[in-house]
């Protein structure tokens, strides 16, 4: 591929609904989760070197992850790796990374992935970014990569399509998005899922510099006036960021761009991903024992027990007895029990133990 071809990770948040494995310091894409010997960050990496210079991939996160980044990223030099000192979703995030990316190359077509998605077909994954680069590099679009929806998933947001016209865009596969519809109920997505024009977004974009700027200029005015003051110049210091960040608004690239935006197209795609949002994901991928119980780490001996999750330090031996349909899973100081279908509840637990407990399990 070409020089001008960039890729921004985005690695910035804290995966509370991986507690107790995913914890502040050292969040859910700085783990291996399902136990294949890296990280969802190393294995994003990976992918994506295959297709971009590693030259020209930028690791956005967290200030409190710079080291974490640098000690499973070496190849990434420092220059590379654009410190958020607050989270404020996904619209800060990206245009901080395009205005570094423009006193660079000002032609530059980007790649926008999340650091902590699964990707099981790669070569699959590595085609259809080829695709989308070129297509970018070609039209004044906002691409996003969409996934055929396999069931009434309530955890995913979706895409609806315009049926595809001969003058819609060059390639017959690409289509113009119609709307976006965050996290619908069960009875929604059986609807989405049954009217065929409907993908489940996957977080992954694909534009030029030219047209992402564009957008944020007529769209996100603010946060777009605020970066490019103070890299009018020169490269900003740390402190002007951090200054910057403290008046940007909270808000994602799809709220604030993309769901108002009319040059939004979606390339219809294949290649086994998930994102790998909650524990109930990883026992959908994990491989089973015949009673439907998925191991990850640790030694585990069961007894009746049928269709849980059992995630444990390597040093642990666990018996269990009669559960069904359980997540259990341990960290050093605290284990979860939790029933699989009550999973959605852990992000209040979390909540509850910041109120009573502070800091110390967080």
């Amino acid at each position: 591929m070409g020089n001008k071809n960039y890729c921004i990770i985005m690695a910035g948040g804290i995966g509370s609904r991986f507690w107790p494995v995913s914890r502040t310091q050292r969040p859910k894409q700085f783990l291996d989760i399902l136990g294949t010997g890296q990280s969802l960050i190393q294995q994003a990496f990976e992918r994506i070197r295959k297709v971009i210079p590693v030259e020209n991939i930028f690791i956005v996160t967290n200030v409190l992850y710079k080291s974490l980044v640098t000690n499973q990223i070496p190849e990434i030099k420092p220059s590379q790796i654009l410190l958020e000192p607050d989270r404020r979703n996904t619209a800060p995030c990206v245009a901080y990374a395009i205005f570094e990316i423009q006193r660079i190359c000002s032609d530059a077509i980007i790649l926008v992935t999340p650091a902590d998605h699964l990707i099981l077909k790669e070569e699959n994954f590595r085609n259809v970014i080829i695709k989308a680069l070129a297509f970018a590099d070609a039209n004044d679009s906002l691409l996003t990569i969409g996934l055929k929806p396999l069931r009434p998933e309530t955890g995913y947001g979706y895409i609806q399509v315009h049926e595809t016209k001969a003058d819609d865009v060059k390639s017959a596969r690409i289509k113009k998005v119609k709307a976006f519809t965050e996290k619908p109920d069960i009875a929604l997505a059986r609807v989405f899922i049954d009217s065929g024009d409907f993908y489940w977004n996957s977080g992954i974009f694909v534009w030029s510099l030219e047209t992402i700027m564009k957008a944020f200029e007529i769209h996100l005015p603010d946060i777009y006036v605020a970066f490019k003051k103070i890299y009018t110049h020169s490269k900003p210091s740390q402190q002007q960021i951090d200054a910057v960040y403290k008046d940007c608004q909270n808000i994602s690239l799809d709220y604030g761009i993309l769901e108002k935006a009319g040059n939004v197209h979606v390339l219809p795609s294949d290649f086994g991903w998930s994102d790998l949002g909650n524990w109930s994901a990883v026992y959908e991928l994990s491989e089973k024992d015949t009673k439907g119980n998925a191991f990850i780490r640790g030694e585990v001996m069961t007894y009746n027990t049928k269709n849980c999750l059992i995630h444990l330090p390597n040093n642990k031996l666990l018996i269990i007895n009669g559960l069904d349909g359980y997540i259990i899973v341990d960290s050093e100081d605290a284990l979860l029990i939790c029933k699989m279908q009550d999973e959605q509840k852990i992000k209040d637990y979390v909540n509850d133990i910041t109120l009573k407990k502070g800091g110390k399990y967080l």
